[in-house]
């Protein structure tokens, strides 16, 4: 599989959402963007969750984040300053720490504040198309923090499009509704053309009804919003961010590693489509 040529009209922004915790956000911004690295597209992961673990799961030790998603928000830095490279070729992060904690009563007076991240990802833009020589990114993803305050608000702003990662268990859909309605708020007023790009299954067991009962329900929620791949529950997954490495690094073989792989190949071919129609 090729990539798409997103990096000669800008990125596309995906902000991976939802104000469940423990659903896979951080497990499918890591590897998702070693998957779509490893085909050849350019990424910049975004780590707004002041937790870091986007950050850790990349090999990024906190003494190496010297600056941060929390400089380029405050306008202290600009995206590409903020830039580190990982062991990936072509995946690159901007790192956080617990500074974005008090970011919220920090911009709390600022009319601006929702902005401030769409406005970092133009300059970036605006950088790359001052030096035509230099090979843009064709994808940002940005980590979002487990609830919907100002962090993820500003990614929602700055993005293109929404990803949600939905783990396949009993309480799957409660603040769904909300996330939606959270994404179509944003929507009228303050991004028009934010969208639902897809909703993964994350943790899925297939060994076990529920599970399956689960994805349908999510299926008969989202309908074909939902990705065709699941993302299976498995060990390797889980013990991946402690090395500091993606799954596809840590065991390209394993069916976490697969199934990103195939998700990647679905998010390119949605892309494709989008630029198509």
């Amino acid at each position: 599989m090729t990539g798409t040529t997103n990096g000669a009209h800008g990125p596309r922004a995906l902000a991976i959402a939802n104000q469940k915790g423990g659903v896979g956000k951080t497990t499918t911004a890591i590897n998702l963007g070693t998957a779509l690295a490893a085909v050849g597209e350019r990424v910049l992961i975004i780590d707004i969750d002041p937790q870091g673990n986007a950050s850790t799961g990349v090999g990024i030790p906190l003494e190496a984040r010297s600056v941060t998603a929390y400089d380029v928000i405050m306008g202290r830095a600009d995206l590409l300053a903020a830039c580190l490279p990982t062991a990936v070729p072509g995946l690159s992060i901007v790192t956080a720490t617990s500074d974005l904690v008090g970011i919220e009563s920090e911009l709390m007076s600022d009319g601006n504040r929702a902005f401030r991240l769409r406005d970092a990802v133009r300059g970036l833009i605006a950088g790359f198309q001052a030096r035509p020589g230099e090979r843009p990114y064709s994808y940002v993803l940005i980590d979002c923090p487990p609830s919907l305050n100002v962090l993820t608000l500003n990614a929602m702003v700055a993005a293109d499009a929404v990803l949600v990662p939905v783990q396949c268990e009993f309480f799957a859909l409660e603040g769904i509704s909300q996330l939606k309605e959270t994404i179509e708020q944003v929507r009228g007023t303050l991004n028009p053309g934010l969208d639902i790009q897809g909703v993964v299954l994350t943790m899925h067991d297939a060994r076990t009804t529920f599970s399956r009962e689960v994805a349908d329900n999510v299926r008969g929620f989202f309908g074909p919003k939902v990705y065709d791949t699941i993302i299976p529950r498995n060990i390797r997954v889980a013990e991946a961010p402690s090395h500091g490495k993606p799954i596809l690094l840590y065991d390209v073989n394993c069916p976490g590693s697969q199934a990103y792989i195939e998700l990647a190949r679905e998010i390119i071919d949605r892309e494709n489509q989008y630029k198509a129609a």
